[in-house]
């Protein structure tokens, strides 16, 4: 039997709808439950085949053993190695390397210095920064908000640089990004499952929460929705999450992508709406139960984004079978360049060595050295969210 499990928080109505609908499709060897765990040891396999991770954001201790089970063979949606790694600049400069548009973004040192650290610790941070230069950069109106977390915590709008100075006081150790403002008229969250299950939602950030995701909007382009759909797709298979939303604000026609670290995004179905929320409880059921069964005991079965993957095997290199045609041919009809390996077979020296033996050992040496002396030597990708956000 192999077992999907889900950990979870606070939600209500996604975890247990999940839940249902793997265990009613009644899949033989295959079923799910709420995740439970009690003692964690060390490399110890859990008795989860597939791990859906909705909480380990807010709780370490859930992280590490998260961490643990993958180690020891659970596939963890999303990737907890990576989660843990990731943060909003990162994503944004790896959005540019993929082709995708992103708000303009500069990082900021923390006003108030880290604990342990004096001013030596910053002898190579130049001081004063070019503020003036950052402002030009960025423009106003601009947010400035943490370069890694979420939840709308430590945002700021500012429209000129004394209140950027004023908010940067304010926020003590964090590091902050000073990001430009996207003027939009259609906003986006996207749901992306599996890699390439793509869900487009019109939202609009303006609204009371329970009231952001647009049910009758009006229609768009299908040129629009298959560039969003695109670049959602890209963004996820270079971060590598199973599990993910991406937020686009559409400035011009163009969809910048303005938040996409999402890991366990809303899925409630008092939010969402009944539609988005059954779409996503049927594929997220369909994404795990696949996961299952490909999933391999005590080996890794964890999702890695194409950044990571390329960054450990650039440029790998053809496999050598697919050159053998080219080397038969060769054989058949020798080039210039492969003239000299056909001058030194070993089955050529069996008759010198003959020769030498009727002859005497001075005509040995000389039709030995013959072949040798022949021889011939034969690299290489946000937020700047509504202006109220």
């Amino acid at each position: 039997m192999k077992k999907i499990g889900i950990l979870y928080g606070q939600e209500n109505t996604f975890p247990q709808a999940f839940i249902d609908r793997i265990n009613e499709k009644n899949i033989n060897g295959i079923m799910a439950e709420a995740v439970m765990i009690d003692m964690v040891m060390q490399a110890d396999p859990t008795e989860y085949a597939v791990i859906i991770d909705r909480i380990s954001q807010d709780v370490p201790f859930y992280r590490a053993y998260l961490k643990n089970a993958a180690i020891s063979g659970t596939a963890v949606l999303n990737n907890p190695f990576w989660w843990s790694a990731d943060e909003k600049f990162f994503n944004n400069a790896l959005a540019i390397k993929t082709g995708v548009p992103v708000p303009k973004t500069v990082l900021l040192p923390s006003k108030d210095r880290p604990d342990d650290t004096n001013e030596n610790s910053f002898r190579n941070l130049k001081y004063p920064l070019d503020w003036d230069g950052i402002f030009e950069h960025i423009g106003f109106p601009a947010y400035m908000k943490p370069f890694a977390g979420g939840g709308w915590k430590n945002v700021y709008k500012l429209n000129n640089s004394e209140e950027f100075f004023k908010s940067h006081s304010e926020t003590g150790q964090l590091i902050m990004m000073l990001q430009e403002e996207i003027e939009f008229n259609e906003y986006f969250r996207c749901y992306c499952l599996g890699g390439n299950e793509v869900r487009i939602m019109q939202y609009e950030p303006r609204n009371p929460h329970h009231l952001r995701y647009v049910h009758d909007g009006p229609p768009l382009s299908k040129k629009l929705l298959d560039t969003v759909k695109d670049y959602t797709i890209k963004l996820n298979a270079a971060l590598g999450y199973d599990f993910n939303t991406v937020e686009f604000a559409v400035r011009n026609g163009i969809p910048y992508a303005i938040d996409f670290c999402n890991p366990a995004p809303d899925a409630d179905i008092n939010s969402v709406g009944k539609d988005n929320f059954d779409w996503v409880v049927e594929t997220a059921a369909n994404m795990a139960i696949k996961r299952a069964k490909a999933q391999k005991p005590g080996q890794m079965n964890l999702t890695w984004g194409t950044f990571i993957k390329n960054a450990v095997t650039p440029n790998a290199p053809k496999p050598v079978v697919k050159k053998a045609p080219a080397a038969a041919k060769a054989k058949k009809a020798p080039t210039k360049a492969s003239t000299p390996a056909a001058k030194t077979p070993v089955v050529k020296k069996a008759p010198v060595k003959a020769a030498a033996t009727k002859a005497n050992k001075t005509t040995a040496t000389k039709a030995k050295a013959t072949p040798s002396t022949t021889k011939k030597s034969v690299k290489k990708a946000t937020t700047t969210k509504s202006k109220s956000k």
